[in-house]
């Protein structure tokens, strides 16, 4: 997968001298203003303006998201050559995929999700089943994770940085929600609520990685285009799930 570069200035300019780790870490923190937080369906929904079929075609489209997730994991974790890194990142994958019998908080994200949509009304085989998600959500899900599994495990590290802006959007959801969604089941809420510790625990992890491995100011640059790369990817998976709630002809028919 080939990622767009941001212009750099000329590398003979003293400019050029590479970001000190807090400078660094504050222009990736300004790509905060590119999270999908902000894009006009999640602006929308958050208001409390969405039809429950279109909360239901959005927990629909993210659940393909969520399946990706620990197989992105996984391939990062196959090209990581460090025992202790690859020890704290399979605690990820264990987040999604759940510990033992997937009863209570072990259950993991994925079953998380399959219980918000019990909540918001599609059956879990419905939503298992991925009848209905968008070409366009299953295409950049899976450019992800053909992404995270060619590119240096320090790149791939890097493209999971949009957690740091995360636990926000899980607050809002958290605090809007049951004011504007009184339909929805509350206990379908427990993922959003589980996350916001988690993303807290990897970012700093992904966020050291990060600030230890681009450290000249061609490769901080590469590193913001990487996390470009997967903020595009957020907000294309909206584009795609606002055109099908504003065109209900378009939703995918059949898929598996």
């Amino acid at each position: 997968m080939e990622i767009a570069h941001t212009p750099r200035e000329d590398s003979a300019n003293a400019g050029n001298a590479p970001w000190t780790r807090q400078e660094f870490e504050a222009q990736l923190n300004a790509r905060g203003a590119g999270y999908h937080i902000h894009h006009p369906f999640n602006v929308r929904m958050n208001s409390g303006a969405c039809s429950p079929e279109e909360i239901r075609h959005w927990v629909r489209n993210r659940y393909y998201y969520q399946i990706c997730i620990p197989r992105k994991d996984a391939a990062i974790l196959a090209n990581m050559p460090d025992r202790t890194h690859r020890r704290l990142w399979i605690e990820r994958i264990l987040d999604h995929d759940g510990y033992g019998d997937y009863q209570g908080s072990a259950a993991g994200g994925m079953q998380a999700w399959t219980r918000l949509g019990e909540a918001v009304g599609i059956p879990h085989e419905e939503l298992w089943s991925l009848r209905g998600v968008a070409p366009a959500v299953r295409f950049a899900c899976d450019a992800y994770v053909n992404f995270a599994s060619k590119a240096p495990w320090q790149e791939a590290v890097c493209s999971s940085l949009t957690e740091m802006f995360a636990p926000q959007i899980h607050k809002d959801r958290l605090a809007s929600w049951p004011m504007h969604y009184p339909w929805i089941e509350p206990e379908g809420l427990a993922y959003f609520r589980s996350r916001i510790p988690l993303a807290g625990r990897d970012v700093a992890h992904g966020l050291q990685v990060t600030l230890d491995h681009f450290t000249t100011r061609e490769a901080q640059h590469r590193a913001l285009d990487i996390l470009q790369f997967k903020l595009d990817i957020l907000w294309t998976m909206l584009d795609a799930i606002e055109k099908v709630c504003l065109d209900p002809d378009r939703t995918p028919k059949g898929l598996s």
